[in-house]
């Protein structure tokens, strides 16, 4: 294969365009949770989407792997990065606002960090990042502000369940490295499958989907999870853990905060304060410093 070459520029346009997309995830959950029940919702959540991505893949002229140390890989990511975190954030988004998810949920650089100093080693921990780390979480508490964490504490289960989940999707940062060299299209297709494999049969047995009235704006949240939060935006995690490695990617979950708030103020009229702004020129720097790395890798092609 040749390689092509990527800028820094491409690459932060699309950490920006995961971090809207997984963003907007929250609130899809927030929605579809009202008149779908966590595991029917996330069963049918990467069902659509895998089946949208192997369409894809096919009309492409391309071909799934079919050796069993891919699929095995393909599982592992499967239950790291959806069956476990994307179940547990929507059972917990039952009772947890979809704010209060994003906030618990941009603790991934961090994890992503420490598993990676403590264990894996995989790649460069330098001062900058560590800065990184820090500046992320400076400007995360200054966004949200004190008042955004008076419920902190009230549902504490579902609230450590999102922590939980957030560690989760450290760990699949991590072991997404294994599938460097393949069409990012393919761990994203392949775990998607897996992932429906195993919460489609827990859907029949445990909600029986069939007997179930969802809302318009329920099923219409579904599709916008599945094409636009999980399809679209698997295909750009996995390019982005091999161009700015695993640590960067997870940089994202920082960003949503601000994009979220950047929502609230255009279409629902909210207003920042002084100490919102400065959290955001925290995050930008936190972003920067953890993402962008010596030299970019080069692009199979």
């Amino acid at each position: 294969m040749t390689e092509r070459t990527t800028t820094m520029r491409t690459e932060l346009a699309l950490l920006l365009a995961l971090a809207t997309l997984w963003g907007a995830s929250y609130s899809f959950i927030k929605i579809g949770v009202e008149t779908i029940p966590p595991v029917t919702l996330i069963a049918a959540r990467t069902l659509i989407a895998g089946t949208l991505l192997l369409a894809v893949i096919r009309w492409r002229g391309l071909a799934m792997p079919r050796d069993f140390a891919t699929w095995r890989n393909f599982l592992i990511q499967a239950a790291l990065n959806s069956v476990l975190p994307f179940t547990l954030i929507a059972w917990a988004e039952r009772s947890v606002d979809a704010g209060m998810a994003v906030i618990l949920n941009a603790t991934t650089p961090i994890f992503a960090f420490l598993l990676t100093a403590l264990l894996t080693r995989h790649e460069a921990l330098t001062a900058r990042k560590a800065v990184g780390v820090a500046a992320g979480i400076v400007g995360t508490g200054l966004v949200i502000g004190v008042q955004a964490l008076d419920g902190a504490g009230q549902d504490v289960v579902a609230q450590l369940a999102i922590v939980v989940a957030t560690l989760c999707y450290a760990g699949a940062a991590i072991f997404g490295r294994v599938f460097k060299g393949l069409d990012p299209m393919m761990p994203a297709a392949g775990s998607l499958v897996c992932g429906a494999a195993i919460l489609t049969p827990l859907s029949l047995l445990v909600d029986a989907p069939w007997t179930l009235a969802p809302s318009a704006e329920s099923v219409a949240a579904l599709l916008g999870l599945s094409v636009f939060s999980t399809a679209l935006a698997f295909v750009l995690y996995f390019r982005l853990v091999y161009t700015i490695g695993s640590v960067g990617t997870t940089a994202q979950a920082y960003l949503r905060v601000p994009i979220g708030v950047a929502i609230g103020v255009v279409f629902l009229g909210e207003t920042l304060s002084p100490t919102a702004w400065a959290g955001f020129a925290c995050v930008i720097v936190g972003v920067a410093a953890m993402t962008i790395p010596a030299k970019l890798k080069p692009l199979a092609a």
